[in-house]
């Protein structure tokens, strides 16, 4: 199997449990090792009441985008420090793309960074965020 078929196979893995980033209506793009592109549309439901897009959504995305592209490997990684930069503010009706690329992985620890760009493709939000690998829960043991 080619890195590019492990990191798809623990994406499709990942995102038939995923009910978080499905049920907010993202798409998985793109995935590699390290890398992982993954699309969100900005819905009502979504929109503050200053009527931009809630920062927590965005956030939403650049970890989900972080969450793919840590995990392309077969092993189980998480968030383990996140921060984020809002750049300019998303609208209802706009898709959001976050572009995720790691920076370092290291025995269990892993940076990465996440670019959300709108639908015009300028910078909404730049994420950076730190994983650390885990035990493999239960239910995703030699999931690659």
């Amino acid at each position: 199997m080619t890195p590019d078929e492990k990191a798809r196979t623990c994406a499709d893995a990942m995102w038939a449990d995923d009910h978080a980033s499905r049920g907010l209506g993202m798409v998985l793009e793109a995935v590699a090792p390290g890398r992982s592109r993954l699309s969100m549309p900005v819905a009502q439901t979504m929109v503050n009441g200053l009527g931009m897009c809630h920062g927590g959504f965005i956030f939403t995305l650049a970890d989900s985008a972080m969450a793919f592209a840590s995990n392309a490997y077969g092993d189980s990684a998480v968030a383990q420090h996140a921060a984020v930069t809002y750049v300019r503010p998303a609208r209802l009706g706009e898709v959001l793309v976050a572009e995720a690329e790691e920076r370092m992985r290291s025995g269990r620890s892993g940076m990465y960074d996440v670019r959300v760009t709108g639908t015009d493709g300028t910078v909404v939000a730049e994420f950076r965020g730190h994983t650390r690998v885990i035990p493999a829960p239960p239910t995703h043991e030699g999931r690659a």
